[in-house]
């Protein structure tokens, strides 16, 4: 299987392996503990993501949010009350930029930054991992992220629900039950245009995970299962509560 995100004239040499192995991205954590990562990319959103906490609280389910800044700047509250209730925060970028194979660094590194200052703004926490909008990623943004202090995360193959395409709870439900292992980091979305149907498939999705014997961790958490360990912050922005 080919990772199609990977961009730049290093990308048929430097894949998913040469990063595996360098620890600075990870898709996914080899173990035998029943443990699995739930993220949510692109909120917060003041309906999807409500529902979304309300079941992870019902289950007693922690999971990582990549916030959007401009929308965190809208929705503070809901950024806050994710990290009261012992969720992980990390960083999607302020205004969801794709990094495409001519883009400018610096630029996407103020993207970043700016996130960050917001993020820290609604919850007084500072991110420590970095997912790429759409995933799109190469040499050089990955070594700006790890100079910033980040830890790219991306997903599991197996574990992209596509639930960003309404394609129906089913295929949701499907797609993350039949697939479930150890150590899978599983995409999400909190947001999507229109109405999303990540909520009711988790309704069934996540009872039938805890009813197999599967604990819900962070990202961060799941990190410690393996040898990868979050980035220690090499930077700490100048943000302002």
């Amino acid at each position: 299987m080919v990772q199609p995100s990977v961009m730049g004239e290093d990308a048929p040499r430097k894949g998913r392996a040469y990063y595996e192995q360098r620890g600075e991205v990870v898709w996914e954590i080899p173990t035998t503990e029943k443990v699995i990562a739930l993220t949510f990319d692109d909120g917060p959103d003041p309906e999807d993501t409500a529902q979304i906490l309300d079941l992870l609280r019902l289950y007693e389910a922690k999971a990582t949010f990549f916030l959007v800044g401009n929308k965190v700047e809208r929705f503070p509250e809901l950024v806050k009350r994710e990290a009261e209730e012992g969720h992980e925060l990390a960083n999607h970028t302020y205004s969801h930029t794709y990094f495409k194979r001519n883009g400018s660094i610096a630029k996407l590194k103020q993207d970043i930054q700016r996130a960050e200052e917001v993020i820290y703004a609604a919850s007084g926490q500072k991110c420590r991992l970095f997912r790429p909008p759409g995933g799109f990623y190469n040499e050089k943004l990955i070594d700006m992220a790890r100079n910033e202090g980040y830890m790219v995360v991306m997903w599991s193959w197996h574990q992209d629900t596509k639930d960003w395409d309404t394609p129906g709870v089913d295929k949701i439900v499907n797609k993350v039950l039949g697939n479930a292992r150890s150590g899978d980091i599983v995409l999400f979305h909190d947001y999507v245009e229109g109405k999303g149907q990540t909520a009711d498939a988790l309704k069934e999705i996540l009872p039938e995970l805890k009813k197999r014997g599967f604990r819900f961790v962070t990202v961060s958490e799941l990190l410690t299962y393996g040898k990868m360990k979050p980035v220690k912050k090499l930077r700490t922005p100048d943000i302002h509560p």
